[in-house]
C-alpha cells in the first residue's frame, strides 16, 4: 500500500477489466477495496449532487457513498457498472433534501405569518435555481419528481434509459414516457417564457 496526499492508503492499481460488480463482490469480503468504487464514482457523484443542492450536495453525495457501502450486499451483481446504484442512492436522497428544506420553508413561512405563495423560494431551492438560471428552474420545478429525477439523470448524469431504470427503479417504457413528458413541458414552459 502507499499512502497519498489525504493520508488515505490507496492499494495498488487494480486491473482496468475488473468491473464495478467485481469490486462490490470483494468489498464484501475485503471492505477496504469499496474505496475503489468511491474512487471511480466519486467526481461524477458529487457533481451531480452539488449541481443540484450547492454545498449541500457534497454531504448528500457523501451520504450516497456511505449508504451505498452499507447497502453493498444488496447490490446486483449482474449489473456491471455501479452508477445507476450511486445515482439511484444520491437521487433518492436529494429528493429527500429538497422535500426536508421545503416543509422548513413552509414552517419558517407560517411562523413569520407569510402566505404560501408569498414565499420566492421554490421546491429547487433558490441555489438551483441560480445554477440553471430562473426559467429552466422553474420549469423544473413544475414537473412531477420523478419526471423532474428521470430527465436530470439522463442530461447531467449522462446515464442512458436502462441505466435510469436501474437507478430509479422503474421499468425503461416508465423512463422512456417520464423524459418524453419533461421535455414536452419544460420546453413548453420555456417556450411561454420566451413570448412574453
Amino acid at each position: 500500500m502507499v499512502a497519498v496526499a489525504t493520508g488515505r492508503p490507496v492499494t495498488a492499481a487494480l486491473p482496468a477489466t475488473e468491473t464495478d460488480a467485481a469490486v462490490i463482490a470483494r468489498s464484501r469480503r475485503d471492505p477496504r477495496a469499496f474505496a475503489e468504487i468511491f474512487d471511480r464514482h466519486w467526481p461524477a457523484i458529487r457533481a451531480f449532487s452539488t449541481s443540484r443542492a450547492g454545498a449541500a450536495g457534497e454531504d448528500i453525495a457523501a451520504e450516497a457513498f456511505r449508504i451505498a457501502f452499507d447497502e453493498r450486499r444488496r447490490f446486483d451483481a449482474a449489473v456491471a457498472d455501479a452508477r445507476p446504484w450511486l445515482y439511484g442512492i444520491a437521487t433518492n436522497l436529494l429528493r429527500r433534501h429538497f422535500r426536508s428544506a421545503e416543509r422548513e420553508r413552509r414552517a419558517t413561512g407560517r411562523l413569520l405569518g407569510r402566505r404560501e405563495d408569498d414565499v420566492a423560494e421554490d421546491v429547487l431551492g433558490r441555489v438551483e435555481a441560480e445554477q440553471l438560471g430562473p426559467q429552466l428552474a422553474v420549469a423544473l420545478a413544475a414537473l412531477p419528481a420523478g419526471d423532474r429525477d428521470a430527465l436530470l439523470l439522463l442530461a447531467w448524469a449522462r446515464l442512458d434509459y436502462e441505466q435510469i431504470s436501474l437507478a430509479l427503479d422503474i421499468p425503461v417504457g416508465t423512463v422512456r414516457s417520464r423524459i418524453h413528458r419533461a421535455r414536452t413541458r419544460v420546453r413548453a414552459h420555456l417556450s411561454e417564457g420566451d413570448a412574453r
